[in-house]
C-alpha cells in the first residue's frame, strides 16, 4: 500500500506490550496514524504492536523516543504492505456492534438494524471511530450507563472523530451536542455522519484544538462531557475539561489502558471531580468522573 509505513514489533509480553502502545499512541513527533495491540499466543501470553504512519514520518525521531523511554529502537521494524483497497478490506472485517441500545453498523450492513433501539450508521474512513474499538464502546456503554439516573440537556464530545459519540448522545437524550475536532476533516465527516442518521439539527461541528473556540466557550459548561482521546492528552487538558464540567454534570474520559487509570484519576480528582464509575473493554477503560 503505497503511502502507508508499517511498523510491527517483534512477540512481546502483555505488560511490555501495552506500554509500547501507549507510548506510541501518545507521541506527537511522528504521530501515527494508526496503533494496534493484539494477543497472537494466547496460552503463552504473547502480544504484538502494529503502527502504521504516513510516508515521509520521521522514524528517526521515532527510535529516538523509544530510546529515552528505555526501549530498543528497533522494538519496531519496518514491515511492507501489500497493495490493497484497506478501506474495504476493513470493512469486510467490522460486523455490526451493539452496546446497550445502540447498534452501530456500516453501509453494508443496513438489513441487519434491529426494528428497536438506536441504529448508527457509521462507515470506516478517514476520521476515527466505528464503534468497534473498545474505547468507542466504552464511552457508549457509558452513556448506556448515565441514561439510567440522568438527563443531561447540554453534551460537548471533544475530539469527535467520526461524531459517533455526540450523535449517540443526542439522540439518546434528544439535546442539543457541540462536537469539536482539531482535523477539519474529521468535522466534515462528523458533519455529514450526523445529518444520515438523523441528528443534525441537534449536533453542530467546530475545528478546534480541545476546548479552544468560541462556541465551545460560549455554550459551557455541559452537564456531560466527552473525552476519547490517548492518555496523555488527557492528561495535559485536564484543566480545560474540567472547566467544561458544569456542577453535578459528569466528565466520560476514554482512550486509556487500565494500567493508566490511577494517573488520570489524580489529575482530575485534583481538580475537583470523583470517579463514579469505570468500564473496562479488553484492555481499555472509560471513567465516568462527576463534579459533585
Amino acid at each position: 500500500m503505497s503511502g502507508v509505513i508499517h511498523l510491527a514489533s517483534a512477540a512481546l509480553k502483555r505488560d511490555e506490550a501495552e506500554f509500547l502502545s501507549a507510548l506510541v499512541s501518545e507521541l506527537v513527533r511522528p504521530e501515527a496514524s494508526a496503533v494496534s495491540l493484539a494477543e497472537i499466543d494466547e496460552a503463552a501470553g504473547i502480544w504484538r504492536v502494529q503502527a502504521y504512519y504516513e510516508a515521509g514520518a520521521d522514524l528517526d525521531a521515532l527510535a529516538a523516543a523509544l530510546k529515552d523511554a528505555g526501549l530498543a529502537p528497533d522494538v519496531l521494524r519496518r514491515q511492507a504492505l501489500p497493495d490493497t483497497d484497506w478501506v474495504a478490506e476493513s470493512l469486510k472485517g467490522l460486523a455490526p456492534v451493539r452496546a446497550g441500545r445502540f447498534f452501530i453498523h456500516g453501509a453494508h450492513d443496513r438489513g441487519k438494524r434491529p426494528a428497536a433501539g438506536i441504529c448508527l450508521e457509521i462507515d470506516a474512513g478517514a476520521a476515527f471511530g466505528t464503534g468497534h474499538h473498545g474505547t468507542t464502546m466504552g464511552c457508549l456503554l457509558a452513556l448506556e450507563e448515565l441514561a439510567k439516573t440522568s438527563r443531561p440537556r447540554r453534551l460537548l464530545d471533544v475530539g469527535a472523530g467520526t461524531g459517533v459519540l455526540a450523535i449517540a448522545a443526542a439522540r439518546l437524550w434528544k439535546s442539543p451536542a457541540l462536537a469539536s475536532d482539531i482535523d477539519p476533516v474529521a468535522v466534515s465527516v462528523g458533519r455529514a455522519n450526523a445529518r444520515a442518521n438523523g441528528a443534525g439539527p441537534l449536533v453542530r461541528f467546530a475545528a478546534a484544538p480541545g476546548t479552544r473556540h468560541a462556541a465551545i466557550r460560549a455554550g459551557g459548561p455541559y452537564d456531560l462531557v466527552l473525552a476519547n482521546i490517548l492518555a496523555g492528552p488527557l492528561k495535559r487538558m485536564a484543566g480545560e475539561l474540567c472547566a467544561q464540567v458544569a456542577r453535578g454534570g459528569r466528565l466520560v474520559l476514554s482512550g486509556l489502558l487500565r494500567s493508566q487509570e490511577a494517573m488520570l484519576l489524580a489529575a482530575y480528582g485534583a481538580r475537583g471531580l470523583r470517579l463514579e464509575k469505570r468500564i473496562r473493554v479488553e484492555e481499555w477503560s472509560t471513567l465516568i468522573l462527576r463534579r459533585p
